[in-house]
């Protein structure tokens, strides 16, 4: 699975559209191949995001979870401390 795209599901604040498509591109990205597709399949590649993205709001707003919402803050620090374990800054 391609690393840029991100969990969505039970943060607080919840998802935004921005980060839903986002991730829907990055999808589409790695299925088409293509980081920018030519204009003969700019059409299909845009639709395949919007699909995706509609998939993706729908999945997010019918899951339902016990756990606590997790904050974005405390995972985004986490996420930078697993950077900076796996690639140390060289003096």
């Amino acid at each position: 699975m391609c690393r840029n795209i991100k969990t969505l599901f039970n943060f607080e604040p919840p998802a935004t559209e921005l980060e839903i498509r986002d991730a829907s591109l990055q999808f589409v990205r790695k299925l088409s191949g293509f980081n920018v597709p030519s204009k003969a399949n700019e059409a299909a590649f845009d639709r395949a995001v919007e699909d995706v993205a509609a998939a993706a709001r729908t999945l997010i707003h019918s899951l339902v979870t016990t756990a606590e919402p997790r904050d974005r803050e405390i995972e985004a620090a986490r996420a930078r401390a697993r950077s900076a374990a796996r690639f140390p800054t060289r003096p």
